[in-house]
């Protein structure tokens, strides 16, 4: 295999449970070797069913999933040498510790002493190697979970598939494992495939995201440009909190627009796939908008603003606001920042640059 092909490829795949209704759209997606790769989506977003079959428990309707150059539809899962990490970490209650992550080596027939070292070796790497000779039903959900990964690394797979792993676990543990996972796969530089609907999980963790909606990709990127640039409505409105305007688009010039929002005036926005005359939806990340007392400078996009609620937050006080009709429009104030006149009532504007302000396609 060359140094540029793909360590897993999907080549036109599609999945029909019932012979009529796709569930996975003609995907085409290639994941380098050493990547760490997120398919993340709501419920029934084709997500799980991508990563299944490439673990090989669901077959692929139609075209080619590739691994390490070598087509892998027709090989069972037990010899596909893949680490698998699910939701409910699927350990044997029966074993101890040491004979679950023993298991997928003994299949491979290892002698006992290399064994021995690379269970070892697997449970320090998750800070698990006192608890060899308990049984999982002796252990907390997190400690199962580092013991399932464990188990999945044992044999030293080439890929990782993780299906919602962190899902059972309360958010503190969740966000601990999020960094020993990323921290592992640095470490270890071992391929992952990791599925999620947790966003916030997905950019913690990953090289480049998959965002999957109705079984098709809507947009492959790495977390930044994700966030900052997303492609279409249903991204920036699934990663993050996102405000929403409804307006038309007017004359695109260099990459950007007038978006005409009818009695509340015109704004600048980035124009994204959208075209003169179109029906757009414009979005505006909470954190990059400026509430102030006064009306800003011309040069500077500005609407005016009611404040409905507030919200404090610690760190910030979550602004809710009524902006051109809208008003579950949200502005993050930070604390070190809030005016002691910031109330429900007062009226203002607010404001931000024309890059953080995208014209997308019309989300109704």
């Amino acid at each position: 295999m060359s140094k540029s092909s793909p360590f897993v490829r999907y080549e036109n795949v599609q999945k029909s449970y019932d012979g009529e209704t796709l569930v996975v759209k003609n995907l085409n997606l290639d994941i380098a070797k050493g990547e760490f790769v997120t398919m993340l989506g709501p419920s029934g977003s084709g997500k799980t069913t991508c990563l299944m079959m490439l673990a090989g428990f669901e077959t692929a309707t139609h075209g080619n999933i590739m691994l390490d150059g070598n087509p892998i539809n027709d090989i069972p899962p037990h010899k596909r040498g893949i680490g698998m990490v699910f939701q409910n970490y699927a350990l044997f209650p029966h074993m101890t510790v040491n004979e679950n992550l023993a298991f997928p080596l003994n299949v491979r027939k290892m002698d006992k002493a290399d064994t021995e070292a690379k269970v070892r070796r697997a449970l320090d790497m998750v800070q698990m190697g006192q608890f060899g000779d308990r049984r999982p039903g002796q252990l907390s959900g997190g400690q199962q979970q580092r013991v399932a990964l464990a188990r999945a690394l044992v044999f030293e797979p080439e890929l990782v598939l993780m299906d919602e792993p962190l899902g059972a676990l309360d958010k503190q543990l969740r966000e601990h494992m999020q960094y020993e996972i990323k921290h592992i796969h640095e470490s270890l530089g071992v391929t992952v495939v990791y599925v999620t609907h947790d966003q916030s999980e997905a950019l913690t963790m990953s090289n480049r995201i998959a965002v999957f909606d109705d079984g098709v990709i809507q947009q492959l990127a790495d977390p930044v440009t994700l966030y900052e640039k997303p492609d279409n409505s249903f991204v920036a409105q699934f990663i993050g909190e996102n405000n929403k305007l409804n307006g038309t688009v007017g004359t695109v010039s260099k990459g950007v627009t007038s978006v005409d929002l009818g009695k509340y005036g015109k704004i600048k926005a980035a124009a994204v796939n959208v075209s003169k005359g179109d029906k757009t939806t414009v979005s505006l990340r909470p954190e990059r908008i400026k509430f102030t007392a006064k009306k800003p400078a011309a040069a500077t996009p500005s609407l005016e603003a009611k404040v409905e609620e507030l919200i404090y937050l610690g760190d910030h006080i979550r602004c809710r606001l009524n902006v051109a009709g809208n008003d579950e429009f949200i502005v993050k104030v930070p604390n070190s920042s809030v005016s002691a006149d910031l109330k429900p009532g007062k009226k203002g504007y607010v404001s931000w640059k024309t890059e953080d302000c995208r014209a997308l396609d019309f989300a109704g």
